[in-house]
């Protein structure tokens, strides 16, 4: 059965998948100032520039040296990802993953309301308590909630299971520039050396920490 016929065309655009994304990095590639970055930390700063259209987003990027390697190993050994929003995980493209990961997210967990009515938190924050049984040696992806990332650093300080690698993106005006900040921090204020990505400022989101997963994921861009 045939489908509908292609409109007239009437503008002059680059309509090949392949075309696109290969004129796409090299665009990237060209603009963003990558040099400051880890070598190996170049392709997750090109897919977060593609998923965002924000070359200077690799100006606020904070990559920990040995945040590629320890992401890629945990993935490459079945680690799952724990993440705080359901568009995050949407946006993990599943054929990347090495290992078939789980991708988890608590947020629907029924549990979740009682707790956060109980702690005064928010839900995302309350979330994460429940990641304690899979955090240890796990990919965490924050992209949404501050509060979320406050609390996973509140329990790495109270001796919770250490995950291999944090991608710490949360976004918003209240907490988001704070939270990064935190993490940014985290080994000097607490003793706590946690291999991390993050942004600093108030930008970050479920795309931007989609990209950065789907790029440790798989090298290939």
């Amino acid at each position: 059965m045939e489908g509908p016929a292609r409109p007239a065309r009437h503008y002059a655009y680059v309509d090949q998948g392949s075309a696109i994304y290969a004129e796409s990095f090299a665009t990237i590639r060209a603009e963003a100032r990558l040099d400051a970055l880890p070598p190996e930390a170049e392709s997750v700063a090109v897919r977060m520039v593609h998923g965002t259209g924000q070359v200077d987003l690799v100006d606020d990027l904070v990559v920990h040296p040995r945040l590629v390697p320890a992401a890629r190993t945990a993935l490459e050994a079945g680690a799952p990802i724990l993440t705080d929003a359901h568009m995050v995980a949407s946006g993990v493209t599943r054929a990347r993953l090495p290992r078939d990961n789980d991708v988890v997210c608590l947020l629907r967990d029924a549990r979740v309301p009682d707790l956060a009515r109980r702690w005064g938190t928010t839900r995302s924050a309350a979330a994460v308590s429940l990641w304690v049984p899979l955090l240890e040696g796990a990919v965490v992806a924050i992209g949404n909630a501050p509060t979320a990332l406050f609390h996973l650093l509140e329990l790495l300080v109270e001796g919770a299971p250490r995950p291999a690698a944090v991608i710490g993106c949360p976004v918003g005006f209240i907490g988001a520039a704070e939270s990064k900040q935190a993490l940014e921090s985290f080994a000097d204020d607490h003793g706590i050396d946690v291999p991390f990505l993050t942004v600093r400022g108030r930008r970050g989101g479920s795309a931007m920490t989609a990209s950065a997963l789907n790029a440790l994921a798989q090298e290939q861009e």
